[in-house]
């Protein structure tokens, strides 16, 4: 009935605003997440609705893809913390990657095909080490064809796998803060990055192989942490997706955010879907 009362539970649901954070694991991709998420959320409030209208209902967005290989912090706004999106994807970003030596792919990650294989057997730690000082800073970065950046409205991972041809994007510039080397286990390496907006560790992996003289592709990846929200802290797991946990998340963290400055209308009309992705 559209005149219908909205129950306590539901009332609570549609008055929730703000940003807080999920753990994605492996294998869905950050929009599955969302939409579970959100199935989730409706279900608990008693609000029934087919697939196409829960967006109607329901405002959520998240800021910024994390690649459906990858796991760890995706931030999620709420109500008018939809409008608060735009901001975490330029924020910076923290990631632990694991690395493979000796093996390209064509997607850059342990999902695609093997593309080239090298040896890799003469890398010291330290010739890996002094590579890293390359790779900090203001640097230029091509980012992977296999990725959500878009070409005519179509993600460039959805033309490559309908068998189109792709032209490499152009590089672009690229901020890292940091980035150290916490393992050597030929092949194996684990790196932690700290990065701005636009950043694409795998195409980092990639690009340490190369300056290596060998080939590498990433095999693993976790954001741990994504502009105040960190994984240990603040990412609900999948049993946290209640409406009393999400009230208690937003209020929390809520104080982690810096004041909105009002004169700044922070346009994002589809902030789920925005180009500017970070893994």
């Amino acid at each position: 009935a559209g005149g219908a009362v909205l129950g306590r539970s539901a009332e609570k649901l549609f008055s929730l605003s703000g940003l807080f954070a999920v753990y994605k694991p492996k294998g869905p991709t950050s929009a599955g997440v969302l939409n579970l998420l959100k199935e989730r959320l409706l279900a608990e409030a008693g609000v029934q609705t087919n697939e196409n209208k829960r967006n109607k209902v329901l405002k959520i967005g998240h800021g910024g893809t994390l690649d459906s290989a990858a796991a760890g912090v995706l931030v999620v706004g709420i109500g008018k913390g939809t409008k608060m999106l735009r901001a975490m994807l330029a924020g910076s970003k923290k990631y632990t990657a694991i690395g493979l030596l000796g093996k390209a792919t064509d997607t850059l990650d342990a999902t695609g095909k093997v593309t080239e294989e090298k040896p890799y057997d003469q890398i010291t730690k330290g010739d890996l080490e002094n590579v890293l000082q390359k790779f900090i800073g203001d640097i230029m970065q091509v980012p992977p064809l296999y990725s959500a950046l878009k070409k005519d409205g179509e993600r460039l991972s959805t033309l490559m796998k309908r068998g189109e041809a792709v032209e490499a994007k152009p590089a672009r510039p690229v901020r890292v803060y940091n980035l150290s080397l916490q393992q050597f286990q030929p092949p194996l390496f684990t790196l932690d990055v700290e990065c701005g907006g636009g950043f694409y560790v795998r195409s980092l992996v990639s690009d340490i192989g190369k300056e290596l003289s060998t080939c590498a592709t990433m095999q693993e990846l976790t954001r741990t942490k994504q502009g105040p929200f960190t994984l240990e802290e603040h990412a609900l797991h999948e049993d946290k997706w209640t409406i009393d946990e999400i009230a208690r998340s937003l209020e929390h963290c809520t104080s982690l955010l810096p004041a909105e400055p009002s004169h700044k209308k922070l346009k994002a009309e589809h902030p789920g879907e925005t180009a500017v992705s970070c893994e």
